[in-house]
């Protein structure tokens, strides 16, 4: 029997937006988006992330690797090369990878007191 990986080479998100302030203590209660990825294959993954934007150039591209048979959680708050992604701003992301991987997004908004935390699977395209 053949195995392979689970999961897509591409994968988009649509719903973007790093909330603009936080509350509670920096940097676990900092509100931020994550992507939360699982390489299950023996090689590495090297991904490739462009962010869009409504009204200006796309930023990018971002790169990153995730070892094999490993998970990453990248807060996209934490991206600085080749730029930093703005806070407050709607944007959409897609991911690219040289092999199969699984990517979910997840955001964490504590800009009040009652937290509030939202995750979707990517669509894989």
């Amino acid at each position: 029997m053949v195995r392979t990986s689970p999961g897509a080479h591409c994968w988009v998100i649509g719903d973007g937006f790093i909330p603009p302030t936080s509350t509670g203590p920096e940097p676990a209660m900092t509100s931020h988006e994550s992507l939360c990825m699982l390489n299950a294959n023996t090689e590495a993954a090297h991904l490739r992330l462009t962010f869009y934007f409504t009204d200006r150039d796309p930023a990018g591209p971002f790169h990153l690797t995730i070892a094999p048979q490993r998970a990453l959680h990248q807060r996209i708050n934490d991206l600085r090369e080749p730029e930093v992604i703005p806070v407050g701003v709607d944007y959409c992301v897609v991911v690219s990878s040289d092999l199969p991987i699984v990517v979910q997004h997840t955001r964490v908004d504590t800009r009040q007191a009652e937290n509030a935390t939202m995750s979707t699977i990517a669509y894989p395209a």
